[in-house]
């Protein structure tokens, strides 16, 4: 596979691997490696999500601000 780069990016690339002490090919292996690691997390959690409302397990807006509210409480207890 080949990957093409607009010149700007791959000077940014370069300059990064370069900071990093890496090659340019090690780096962008990993980025691609964690967005297609993120993307596949996104959508399994997506389809949990929707499971979940077709189950009809959902929280109405006050339920969703009470819950936010707590947290923020138990968050500013905490500091």
């Amino acid at each position: 596979m080949e990957v093409h780069l607009n010149p700007d990016l791959q000077a940014r690339l370069t300059h990064l691997a370069a900071q990093q002490g890496r090659d340019t090919e090690a780096l962008a292996r990993e980025a691609i490696e964690r967005l297609v690691d993120y993307d596949e997390w996104f959508i399994r959690e997506v389809e949990k999500g929707l499971t979940q409302i077709e189950q009809g397990e959902v929280l109405t807006h006050e339920e969703v601000g009470a819950r936010m509210e707590r947290r923020l409480a138990e968050k500013q207890s905490h500091a």
